[in-house]
């Protein structure tokens, strides 16, 4: 994966993020019978008609797609609900709800998948789109406060994607901000303005431009 590859990044692409939502355990109806599926993730079934059942994301989605199930759509996707955390992000500009770490990778593959479980399908999807646009809102306001003296950002209830996209941006910007901010840096460039050169007459030699190289020492925190 693109995060495991390159640690310095830590940023996943979101078929990956969407990967990892799959493992999400989500509510089935069978409308079949079947023995129980034995599977490196687990034990799931036996699968009975209209006995409802829960299973991993990707195994449900797997089972609608052969019409051998319905999927219930979790609470917090109802309309009533969703209602509520639209208001509620907007009343709050510096809070985000809590909401499923997953629920941006969740609400794609269901409305893709098994929309026609979904009551209220074109509200539910303008709802989650509004709290979506409401919420990343709400983190670029946020990065817009960050100074030279912050040293750490606190954002509480950010999803897998929200995080995602932050989290690369949000690191380069506090390194560059620490090794600007570094004593060892400043102690230096102080030090380097204050001494004067000394000209001596060495006679004729070729002129190279001088390359400084300044080093900070990494801190512990």
């Amino acid at each position: 994966m693109a995060g495991q590859s390159d640690p310095s990044l830590s940023i996943f692409s979101a078929p990956e993020v969407e990967f990892l939502a799959e493992d999400e355990m989500i509510e089935i109806v069978p409308n079949i019978r079947m023995d129980a599926l034995n599977l490196l993730c687990g034990d799931f079934g036996p699968f009975l008609p209209q006995i409802a059942c829960k299973v991993p994301l990707w195994l449900a989605v797997a089972l609608k797609k052969r019409g051998k199930c319905s999927i219930r759509t979790p609470d917090w996707m109802s309309v009533e609900k969703l209602t509520q955390v639209l208001e509620a992000e907007r009343e709050s500009p510096r809070e985000f709800q809590p909401l499923p770490f997953h629920y941006v990778e969740i609400s794609r593959l269901l409305l893709d998948h098994a929309h026609d479980d979904i009551p209220e399908v074109y509200m539910v999807r303008s709802l989650i789109e509004d709290i979506r646009n409401v919420r990343f809102h709400k983190v670029e306001s946020g990065l817009e406060t960050i100074s030279g003296r912050t040293h750490a950002v606190k954002l509480k209830n950010l999803s897998a994607m929200e995080v995602n996209i932050v989290r690369p941006f949000m690191v380069r910007v506090l390194q560059a901000f620490y090794k600007h901010d570094s004593p060892e840096m400043v102690q230096q460039v102080d030090t380097s303005a204050n001494k004067r050169p000394q000209v001596v007459d060495r006679g004729p030699r070729p002129a190279f431009g001088k390359i400084w190289y300044i080093a900070t020492a990494h801190r512990t925190p």
